[in-house]
């Protein structure tokens, strides 16, 4: 998927950093209230409830990137993670829910809520990695600890297989959550692809959004188990139109054409569900498109460049697309080979279909052959898969030359809720209500 296809997350909110392992205004509340595994566990007021005080009830995640290490605010109308500004790595699972019991469900999402909110502001989860019972396992894993914030954001998303009918969900599932086709060129794997729920973990340390991953999964043992995760580096979009756009694996410019987070009409046109574009619990989330593409690195990097650049349709160099002296540059789409990628995946191309994208490069080891598994794990949000990823990749998979170079082999499609109003509130509450 192209860069020119998308439109892009606004920048982070500012926070205040807080190192990981202190001790928080208010804190000492969430040692006696009871929590998992008899651990305690509430939101303090310099944690989670000042973050939805920082942010207000406009939920408005567009205002200037945070400071290096900042937290990024919990709380809003928007999840954050979707238009916030791009961090540089991320841990991306997915899960399969293993109890039937819907009680048991609901009570691990509003636990899942108050462990992200208190990781994203840089604080251990129930009473922390240590000073509890010594008799029984800490609460918090502990290798975060003396860490920053590192604008961590967690964003969770609802996969079709969750409303199958196990917990009462059968009629909620929207009609644009739809099974993505077979496209031609596909060899997806089943281990790969799906999931009843996905996390998404983004962060400027690895390490931050590792954590957090494992918490949480920590926190689901009995209720949900990983079907798979994904480890990102190299963010491959710029969330800022001033910011440097930044390279793929095949070493050419990424997401030039990505709309800033501050361009609201964009976002509310292209990205947020509406009121009346389906079911209420989903108004002002969106619909996440996963795919993990790999690249057949070697056999690229011994193509010649200029045959590299006319499959791309944009110079190496610059970035800018053919006939155009820069990056930035409008593109003449009939100055490009007709199988050009930026040619295919330009929204004049499709109907004006946008995308806001956040993917992440990989590298994955080898795959016994001594060829390199890297690629593009690409992450895109979006109003309507029917109307976005669907005809986009569709036009891609059916014409460009680009997929002599790769292949589609991971898939997944999520719902991806509203944003967590405040302390009461937590993921999917619309959803588990009744008559939502």
């Amino acid at each position: 998927m192209s860069d020119e296809t998308t439109t892009q997350e606004g920048a982070a909110p500012q926070g205040t950093p807080e190192a990981a392992g202190t001790t928080n205004a208010g804190a000492p509340s969430r040692r006696s209230v009871l929590g998992w595994g008899g651990a305690g566990l509430a939101l303090g007021a310099a944690t989670a409830g000042g973050a939805a005080a920082a942010l207000g009830d406009s939920g408005d995640t567009t205002v200037p990137v945070a400071e290096a290490g900042a937290a990024v605010p919990f709380h809003g109308k928007h999840q954050a993670g979707i238009a916030s500004a791009v961090q540089d790595r991320l841990h991306f699972a997915s899960f399969d829910v293993k109890t039937e019991d819907r009680e048991d469900l609901i009570k691990l999402l509003k636990d899942w809520t108050e462990a992200a909110a208190l990781m994203t502001q840089g604080s251990p989860v129930g009473q922390g990695a240590y000073g509890g019972l010594a008799e029984a396992p800490p609460d918090d894993t502990g290798e975060a600890l003396g860490l920053k914030p590192s604008r961590l954001t967690l964003t969770i998303g609802f996969g079709p297989s969750l409303f199958d009918g196990r917990f009462g969900l059968k009629d909620k599932r929207p009609e644009a959550l739809v099974d993505l086709p077979k496209f031609p060129g596909d060899n997806l794997d089943a281990a790969r692809s799906g999931g009843d729920l996905c996390i998404q973990a983004c962060a400027d340390d690895p390490q931050v959004a590792v954590h957090a991953i494992r918490n949480l999964a920590r926190i689901g043992f009995g209720k949900v188990a990983i079907r798979w995760s994904q480890l990102g580096f190299g963010k491959t979009s710029s969330t800022t139109p001033d910011a440097q756009t930044p390279r793929n694996m095949m070493g050419f410019k990424d997401g030039t054409r990505n709309v800033a987070g501050d361009d609201t009409k964009t976002l509310d046109q292209h990205v947020w569900v509406g009121a009346k574009e389906g079911p209420a619990w989903l108004a002002g989330g969106s619909y996440l498109v996963a795919r993990r593409i790999r690249m057949n690195i070697e056999t690229w990097d011994r193509t010649p460049l200029k045959e590299q650049e006319d499959i791309f349709g944009r110079t190496k160099g610059e970035g800018a697309a053919y006939g155009k002296k820069r990056e930035h540059d409008e593109p003449n789409l009939k100055a490009m080979p007709e199988a050009a990628h930026v040619r295919l995946a330009h929204p004049d191309t499709n109907g004006g279909a946008k995308m806001l994208r956040r993917g992440y490069s990989f590298t994955d080891g080898t795959d016994g052959l001594g060829r390199l598994d890297a690629g593009l794990f690409f992450l895109a949000y979006q109003r309507d898969v029917r109307d976005a990823f669907i005809p986009v990749q569709l036009n891609l998979a059916r014409k460009d030359v680009l997929n002599e170079y790769i292949q589609h082999v991971g898939s997944a499609v999520f719902a991806i809720p509203p944003g967590v109003r405040g302390d009461s509130d937590w993921w999917g509450s619309a959803l588990f209500s009744e008559g939502a």
